[in-house]
């Protein structure tokens, strides 16, 4: 989906939120947004292993 954005494309993206959110915001956005993921990630591969587990039980 992301994979052709480009450099020039980020850019923009980059300063257009500066625009929008401002500097100071910036880094609160950036790690709100990476513990989110972190989150999700984590949870994912908890269920991931749950499902292996009861695969695993189950023969």
């Amino acid at each position: 989906m992301f994979g052709n954005i480009g450099i020039p494309g980020l850019i923009l993206i980059l300063i257009v939120a500066l625009i929008v959110f401002g500097p100071s915001k910036l880094p609160e956005i950036g790690r709100a947004f990476g513990s989110s993921l972190r989150e999700f990630k984590n949870a994912t591969r908890d269920i991931v292993s749950d499902k292996e587990e009861e695969k695993n039980i189950n023969t």
